[in-house]
């Protein structure tokens, strides 16, 4: 049997964004309240009967979250455009040689109702 364990988190940030609907208000500093997961796939260890420790994986998250939480997205080394899937990958690139068993990385904007996931394959 393989399971999947699932964290989910939230960040406070602002960014610009070059396009070209709305192309003066998107350039203009505004933020957003991100959600995100992170979800990790496998076969539990028969020794500890975990895929992954949680805590492990609260960590790994908590790193990640400080580099993006209460930012200027924009500056962000690393991320290249603020767009959710930007976000997705940014955070693929920083968990995965941590977390090798991750399947999927979702981020999204609640008030907005937009949505993008990650997944591996």
């Amino acid at each position: 049997m393989k399971f999947e364990l699932s964290q989910r988190f939230f960040f406070e940030a602002a960014h610009t964004l070059d396009r070209s609907i709305d192309r003066e208000g998107s350039l203009r500093v505004h933020g957003h309240t991100y959600w995100a997961e992170i979800s990790v796939a496998g076969v539990p260890d028969p020794v500890t009967g975990m895929v992954v420790d949680l805590a492990y994986i609260r960590r790994e998250i908590e790193r990640v979250r400080d580099a993006l939480d209460h930012r200027f997205l924009d500056d962000v080394d690393g991320l290249g455009p603020a767009t959710l899937e930007g976000l997705c990958t940014y955070l693929w690139r920083q968990l995965r040689p941590a977390l090798p068993h991750l399947s999927r990385v979702e981020v999204w904007r609640e008030a907005s109702g937009d949505r993008c996931r990650l997944t591996d394959g």
